[in-house]
């Protein structure tokens, strides 16, 4: 594991250029210690062989610990614990077998910390059967040019349900609260399995989500003007 690492770092600073990074902090360190939480988690399976089921958890808590103690900044502190637990989400991807609502989770997972995530996994390919890792080359290669296209079409480092907290309070005529966070989040799950709705049937679909609440709503209220207060989204830009 320990020359695993090191030859994941060394790859990592090869990739850097290639991706517009250069000596960047956050990726080396992540490369370091991407598979830090193994050997708390290596178990030994009944037919003889060796997994480290859910290392990336046990590893980027570890991370994160460690590097608070070695008094690294807060940023990096979070930016390298936070790659370290999605090393591994690329792995569950195959051309065709992702939809775009996974590609658009992954990225707003991975948020302004994705081109390090590019290079890290790609830089985590160490085998030395050439037909697997050509295999992994080209599904890093379609992954990048499906989120490519489909930022071109939706904009995905801004991924937004399509109405704002304002909207959806006027709509169900709803002060600010526990409600508009819910019925929020419940559109940009909506938005992120669908892509964009449109403001007409995301007016419908949050209507039929508040009937199912068991809310009195009969259409949109009256309870104010839309710009009457700060943006309540309920949750996080993201």
């Amino acid at each position: 594991m320990y020359e695993h690492s090191l030859t994941v770092l060394d790859q990592a600073i090869g990739l850097e250029g290639r991706y517009g990074l250069h000596g960047d902090l956050v990726v080396r360190l992540a490369a370091l210690l991407h598979d830090i939480g193994k050997p708390r988690t290596r178990a030994l399976l009944p037919d003889g062989r060796v997994a480290f089921h859910h290392h990336e958890v046990v590893g980027e808590k570890m991370a994160r610990a460690r590097l608070k103690a070695l008094r690294f900044p807060a940023g990096v502190v979070t930016d390298v614990s936070t790659l370290i637990g999605l090393h591994l989400r690329f792995h569950g991807y195959g051309p065709g077998e992702w939809t775009d609502a996974a590609v658009r989770r992954y990225v707003r997972d991975a948020g302004p910390l994705l081109t390090r995530l590019h290079v890290l996994t790609r830089a985590d390919c160490t085998t030395r059967n050439r037909a697997k890792a050509a295999r992994l080359a080209q599904a890093q290669d379609d992954l990048e040019k499906r989120i490519a296209r489909l930022s071109e079409q939706e904009e995905l480092a801004r991924i937004r349900p399509d109405l704002d907290g304002n909207e959806i309070m006027r709509i169900l005529g709803v002060p600010p609260g526990r409600i508009v966070g819910q019925a929020y989040q419940h559109l940009l799950e909506l938005r992120m399995e669908h892509g964009p709705l449109g403001p007409e049937r995301a007016t419908q679909e949050l209507l039929a989500w508040a009937e199912g609440e068991g809310l009195d709503v009969s259409g949109p209220g009256d309870s104010g003007p839309a710009d009457s207060g700060p943006d309540v989204s309920g949750g996080p830009d993201v």
